[in-house]
Protein backbone atom coordinates (compact mmCIF):
# COMPACT_ATOMS: atom_id res chain seq x y z
CA UNK A 1 0.00 0.00 0.00
CA UNK A 2 2.63 2.17 0.91
CA UNK A 3 4.27 1.79 -2.61
CA UNK A 4 0.89 3.13 -3.88
CA UNK A 5 1.85 6.52 -2.52
CA UNK A 6 5.71 6.53 -3.94
CA UNK A 7 5.26 8.62 -7.37
CA UNK A 8 8.19 7.17 -9.05
CA UNK A 9 6.99 3.07 -8.25
CA UNK A 10 3.17 4.86 -9.64
CA UNK A 11 5.10 6.56 -13.07
CA UNK A 12 7.26 3.32 -13.53
CA UNK A 13 4.38 0.97 -12.96
CA UNK A 14 0.88 2.64 -14.32
CA UNK A 15 2.50 4.49 -17.61
CA UNK A 16 1.36 7.15 -19.54
CA UNK A 17 -2.29 5.62 -19.21
CA UNK A 18 -2.16 5.55 -15.46
CA UNK A 19 -0.55 9.15 -15.22
CA UNK A 20 -3.58 9.96 -17.46
CA UNK A 21 -6.36 8.92 -15.48
CA UNK A 22 -4.50 9.59 -11.90
CA UNK A 23 -4.71 13.43 -13.44
CA UNK A 24 -8.62 13.26 -14.32
CA UNK A 25 -9.53 11.70 -11.41
CA UNK A 26 -7.72 14.41 -9.57
CA UNK A 27 -9.14 16.90 -11.14
CA UNK A 28 -12.23 16.72 -10.90
CA UNK A 29 -13.82 13.34 -9.79
CA UNK A 30 -14.78 12.62 -6.16
CA UNK A 31 -12.47 9.58 -5.65
CA UNK A 32 -9.60 11.21 -6.39
CA UNK A 33 -8.80 14.02 -3.92
CA UNK A 34 -6.50 11.69 -2.09
CA UNK A 35 -4.27 11.05 -5.30
CA UNK A 36 -0.62 12.76 -5.04
CA UNK A 37 -0.87 15.14 -8.17
CA UNK A 38 1.80 17.19 -7.79
CA UNK A 39 4.78 14.88 -7.19
CA UNK A 40 3.51 12.03 -9.62
CA UNK A 41 3.66 14.94 -12.07
CA UNK A 42 7.42 16.30 -10.72
CA UNK A 43 8.38 12.56 -10.81
CA UNK A 44 6.83 12.09 -14.65
CA UNK A 45 8.89 14.97 -15.99
CA UNK A 46 12.45 13.86 -14.08
CA UNK A 47 11.72 10.50 -15.30
CA UNK A 48 10.99 11.77 -18.84
CA UNK A 49 14.35 13.47 -18.52
CA UNK A 50 16.25 10.02 -17.68
CA UNK A 51 14.55 8.39 -20.74
CA UNK A 52 11.22 6.50 -19.15
CA UNK A 53 9.06 8.40 -20.49
CA UNK A 54 8.52 10.98 -23.68
CA UNK A 55 8.02 14.85 -22.35
CA UNK A 56 6.12 15.70 -25.28
CA UNK A 57 3.74 13.24 -24.90
CA UNK A 58 3.73 13.03 -21.12
CA UNK A 59 2.53 17.06 -21.11
CA UNK A 60 -0.06 16.39 -23.78
CA UNK A 61 -1.58 13.76 -21.61
CA UNK A 62 -1.53 15.87 -18.32
CA UNK A 63 -2.87 19.04 -19.80
CA UNK A 64 -5.88 16.63 -21.93
CA UNK A 65 -6.49 14.71 -18.90
CA UNK A 66 -6.02 18.55 -16.63
CA UNK A 67 -8.91 19.78 -18.56
CA UNK A 68 -11.31 16.95 -19.19
CA UNK A 69 -10.99 16.32 -15.59
CA UNK A 70 -12.21 19.72 -14.66
CA UNK A 71 -15.07 19.41 -17.01
CA UNK A 72 -16.34 16.56 -15.83
CA UNK A 73 -16.46 17.80 -12.20
CA UNK A 74 -18.04 21.04 -13.69
CA UNK A 75 -20.78 19.23 -14.99
CA UNK A 76 -21.25 16.99 -12.10
CA UNK A 77 -21.72 20.33 -10.26
CA UNK A 78 -24.05 21.64 -12.46
CA UNK A 79 -26.20 18.84 -13.18
CA UNK A 80 -26.34 17.85 -9.24
CA UNK A 81 -26.43 21.44 -8.16
CA UNK A 82 -27.43 21.79 -4.31
CA UNK A 83 -27.83 18.29 -4.00
CA UNK A 84 -24.30 17.69 -3.21
CA UNK A 85 -24.12 20.15 0.12
CA UNK A 86 -26.89 17.58 1.11
CA UNK A 87 -24.94 13.92 0.47
CA UNK A 88 -24.18 11.96 3.13
CA UNK A 89 -20.65 11.45 3.85
CA UNK A 90 -18.57 8.61 2.58
CA UNK A 91 -15.12 6.91 1.71
CA UNK A 92 -14.98 8.86 -1.01
CA UNK A 93 -16.51 12.41 -0.39
CA UNK A 94 -17.35 14.61 2.72
CA UNK A 95 -19.29 17.67 2.92
CA UNK A 96 -15.95 19.81 4.65
CA UNK A 97 -13.91 19.13 1.10
CA UNK A 98 -16.79 21.10 -0.54
CA UNK A 99 -17.76 23.79 1.88
CA UNK A 100 -13.44 24.49 2.00
CA UNK A 101 -13.77 24.97 -1.79
CA UNK A 102 -16.88 27.01 -1.61
CA UNK A 103 -15.09 29.31 1.28
CA UNK A 104 -11.96 29.77 -1.69
CA UNK A 105 -14.20 30.09 -4.57
CA UNK A 106 -16.25 33.28 -2.55
CA UNK A 107 -12.90 34.57 -2.02
CA UNK A 108 -11.22 34.21 -5.71
CA UNK A 109 -13.64 33.82 -7.76
CA UNK A 110 -13.15 32.44 -10.98
CA UNK A 111 -9.75 32.68 -10.51
CA UNK A 112 -9.83 29.74 -7.95
CA UNK A 113 -10.47 27.47 -10.87
CA UNK A 114 -6.67 28.35 -11.74
CA UNK A 115 -5.68 28.48 -8.32
CA UNK A 116 -6.82 25.32 -7.05
CA UNK A 117 -4.57 23.41 -9.49
CA UNK A 118 -1.78 23.94 -6.70
CA UNK A 119 -4.29 22.64 -3.45
CA UNK A 120 -4.38 19.25 -2.83
CA UNK A 121 -8.55 18.54 -1.98
CA UNK A 122 -9.36 22.06 -3.14
CA UNK A 123 -8.32 20.83 -6.71
CA UNK A 124 -10.82 18.13 -6.70
CA UNK A 125 -13.69 19.78 -5.25
CA UNK A 126 -13.33 23.95 -6.77
CA UNK A 127 -14.59 22.62 -10.46
CA UNK A 128 -17.49 20.86 -9.00
CA UNK A 129 -18.28 24.24 -7.17
CA UNK A 130 -18.06 25.90 -9.76
CA UNK A 131 -20.97 23.56 -11.87
CA UNK A 132 -23.23 24.00 -8.69
CA UNK A 133 -22.74 28.06 -8.89
CA UNK A 134 -23.40 28.08 -12.57
CA UNK A 135 -20.21 29.40 -13.58
CA UNK A 136 -20.26 30.42 -17.15
CA UNK A 137 -19.13 27.52 -19.23
CA UNK A 138 -16.74 29.90 -21.47
CA UNK A 139 -14.93 31.49 -18.50
CA UNK A 140 -15.00 28.53 -16.54
CA UNK A 141 -13.01 26.91 -19.82
CA UNK A 142 -10.69 30.28 -20.06
CA UNK A 143 -9.47 29.70 -16.10
CA UNK A 144 -9.53 25.63 -16.98
CA UNK A 145 -7.18 26.03 -19.53
CA UNK A 146 -4.60 28.62 -17.70
CA UNK A 147 -4.39 26.48 -14.94
CA UNK A 148 -3.93 22.78 -17.25
CA UNK A 149 -1.08 24.70 -18.54
CA UNK A 150 0.53 26.16 -15.53
CA UNK A 151 -0.09 22.69 -13.19
CA UNK A 152 -0.45 19.90 -15.86
CA UNK A 153 2.53 21.26 -18.46
CA UNK A 154 4.79 23.49 -16.33
CA UNK A 155 5.20 21.16 -13.27
CA UNK A 156 6.20 18.35 -15.47
CA UNK A 157 7.95 20.46 -17.31
CA UNK A 158 9.97 21.82 -14.27
CA UNK A 159 11.22 18.21 -13.40
CA UNK A 160 12.01 17.85 -17.14
CA UNK A 161 14.24 20.61 -16.76
CA UNK A 162 15.99 19.62 -13.25
CA UNK A 163 16.59 16.37 -14.04
CA UNK A 164 18.32 17.73 -17.37
CA UNK A 165 20.86 20.34 -15.64
CA UNK A 166 21.62 19.42 -11.93
CA UNK A 167 24.10 16.37 -12.20
CA UNK A 168 23.01 13.59 -9.93
CA UNK A 169 19.56 15.24 -9.19
CA UNK A 170 18.04 11.31 -8.65
CA UNK A 171 19.57 11.46 -4.95
CA UNK A 172 17.88 14.40 -4.44
CA UNK A 173 14.38 13.20 -6.25
CA UNK A 174 13.14 12.05 -2.46
CA UNK A 175 13.72 15.32 -0.96
CA UNK A 176 12.50 17.47 -3.81
CA UNK A 177 9.24 15.51 -3.45
CA UNK A 178 9.33 15.74 0.36
CA UNK A 179 9.35 19.48 -0.51
CA UNK A 180 6.73 19.95 -3.07
CA UNK A 181 4.33 18.00 -1.15
CA UNK A 182 5.18 20.37 2.17
CA UNK A 183 4.57 22.88 -0.27
CA UNK A 184 1.17 21.89 -1.52
CA UNK A 185 -0.15 21.63 1.40
CA UNK A 186 1.38 24.82 3.41
CA UNK A 187 -1.87 26.81 1.82
CA UNK A 188 -4.52 24.91 3.01
CA UNK A 189 -2.94 24.75 6.11
CA UNK A 190 -2.86 28.68 6.49
CA UNK A 191 -6.05 28.86 5.15
CA UNK A 192 -7.51 26.65 7.83
CA UNK A 193 -6.05 28.46 10.68
CA UNK A 194 -6.57 31.93 9.17
CA UNK A 195 -10.48 30.73 9.08
CA UNK A 196 -9.82 29.15 13.02
CA UNK A 197 -8.60 32.37 14.43
CA UNK A 198 -11.03 34.82 12.55
CA UNK A 199 -13.60 32.50 14.09
CA UNK A 200 -11.61 33.17 17.90
CA UNK A 201 -11.67 36.51 17.11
Amino acid sequence: MLEFLDPTFLVTTVGYLGIFFIVFAESGLLIGFFLPGDSLLFTAGFLASQDYLNIWILILLTFVAAILGDSVGYMFGWRMGPKIFRRDNSIFFHKDHIRKAEKFYEQHGPKTIMLARFLPIIRTFAPIVAGVGKMRYPTFLLYNVIGGVLWGIGIPVLGYWLGSIVPGVDQYLVPIIFAIIVLSVLPGFYHVMRERSRRRA
